[in-house]
């Protein structure tokens, strides 16, 4: 049967609004301790903090690389995953440089994910790539799944979170077909309710970034009170 805490452990808990105060994040990482959450995903400059705020709780620190646009250099990207790591992030979730993908530049797009994953690896973290699927047909997302896998990436991901549209579980469903088992799906962007979030979880992801956490797993915990938590 599944479980309330089956669901925490499918959530990164993200902290990424660019007006979030320290108090904000203080208060995020608080709720992500009440429910266990895989993951707490910080803005870059935040990640000490959030390190030192979950030790020993089991709670990963995640944070994000190139967001949200995924336009910086794949220098800048490899640099601020390499300092990220550096200072407690074990967990990145990497914009892919959808603008070239949509140029058809997969080069420019494989050697970048390939370092930045190359990286991470190296230095005990793993990549999660975002796509961005709000820009991109559905042969460009084919193609960025297989330019993920080929890379080694831990992840594929549908959205920041900040594009024109979030995650679509018909998009989740083709990435799950299009990476091997190896390489596991994140959705995100719009995912506000325990409903929304088991669509996606039948449609294949096994991570879920979430800012509505509370009020997702308050209704978990009914559920599961009431005998009617079920996929």
């Amino acid at each position: 049967m599944l479980r309330a805490k089956d669901i925490a452990a499918m959530i990164d808990h993200s902290l990424l609004r660019p007006n979030l105060t320290v108090q904000d994040v203080k208060a995020g990482c608080e709720v992500a301790k009440r429910y266990q959450t895989a993951s707490v995903c910080a803005r870059p400059a935040d990640v000490p903090l959030v390190r030192d705020l979950l030790e020993g709780t089991g709670i990963a620190v995640s944070t994000v690389i190139g967001f949200p646009h995924g336009t910086q250099t794949a220098s800048i990207k490899l640099q601020e995953a390499i300092e990220a790591i550096e200072a407690g992030a074990v967990e990145l979730d990497m914009v892919m440089n959808y603008s070239r993908l949509l140029s058809g530049d997969f080069d420019y797009v494989a050697d970048e994910v390939k370092a930045v994953t190359d990286a991470a690896h190296a230095r005990g973290a793993i990549v999660k790539v975002i796509f961005e699927n709000c820009y991109l047909t559905d042969e460009l997302k084919i193609k960025a799944c297989e330019i993920c896998e080929a890379a080694g990436a831990d992840f594929v991901k549908t959205s920041t979170g900040f594009g024109t549209g979030g995650a679509v579980a018909a998009d989740v469903q083709l990435m799950r077909k299009h990476v091997g088992p190896k390489v596991q799906v994140k959705a995100a962007g719009g995912i506000r309710t325990l409903d929304a979030l088991l669509e996606m979880r039948r449609a294949g992801a096994t991570r879920i970034g979430a800012t509505a956490t509370e009020a997702i797993m308050e209704e978990a915990l009914a559920r599961e009170a009431a005998g009617t938590l079920t996929e």
